[in-house]
């Protein structure tokens, strides 16, 4: 049975924002939760909630889809709407699900929806059992660099880039805070903040408001808050 995938558009056209809200509500396992018309709304909205899908149109006053998509929620599938073509390269850099051009029909959404994975869940679990061993590889410096669990102090994530700081030097990395958060082993790391990722063995104090590792006082955020507290009541 297919999961129902709740849906945000973000758009400053209304026009464009009730064309692919009569998308979604045409389309089987897809529900709309909020649309919304600049991108400040947006990134309040995602502060506090998850949606599985964005549909951001791109060329929008203040801050652009390319810059909200690399804010929002990284574990949402993105999928940019625009009615100029010279923004798809830089769309398909940031490995969103795909690119609607303006205007779009309900065929080419229905593809679009198509690439989305149905197993996300699955991939992650599965990421997860084959990461028992010790270790993990990043690239960095025009190589691949072996980095031992146990030497991570806490990882900070820069916008493109990761800052994976051990007990003895710092290693930079270009992905992102999820993607490297399913290759760590959850008994080990603690996800406080959008951009920071502890290491449980190298805690020295916490408060309900932040988590004092390495000298550096990391912000837990509200929404990792309830999850990091309860995990630290249990060690």
């Amino acid at each position: 049975m297919n999961k129902e995938r709740t849906c945000v558009v973000v758009d400053d056209e209304p026009i464009a924002r009730e064309i692919i809200a009569s998308f979604i509500k045409k389309t089987p396992h897809l529900s709309l939760i909020a649309s919304f018309k600049n991108a400040l709304e947006t990134i309040q909205f995602a502060q506090e909630n998850k949606a599985d899908i964005y549909f951001l149109d791109i060329n929008m006053p203040e801050i652009n889809g390319v810059s909200l998509a690399k804010i929002i929620n990284n574990d949402a599938h993105i999928i940019f709407t625009t009615a100029y073509r010279d923004y798809a390269i830089e769309g398909f850099n940031l490995n969103v699900i795909d690119y609607l051009l303006k205007p779009i029909a309900f065929d080419r959404f229905l593809q679009a929806i198509q690439k989305i994975p149905t197993n996300k869940e699955n991939i992650k679990t599965e990421q997860h059992h084959n990461n028992e061993s010790q270790f993990l590889f990043v690239r960095s410096e025009r190589k691949m660099v072996k980095i031992n669990f146990s030497a991570i102090v806490y990882i900070e994530s820069l916008s493109d880039y990761l800052k994976i700081h051990l007990q003895e030097k710092t290693i930079i990395t270009r992905t992102t805070i999820s993607n490297i958060e399913t290759k760590l082993p959850d008994n080990l790391y603690i996800r406080v903040h959008r951009s920071f990722i502890v290491a449980v063995a190298f805690i020295e104090a916490y408060t309900n408001e932040y988590i004092e590792i390495a000298n550096k006082a990391i912000p837990i955020s509200r929404n990792y808050k309830e999850s990091t507290l309860q995990k630290l009541a249990g060690i």
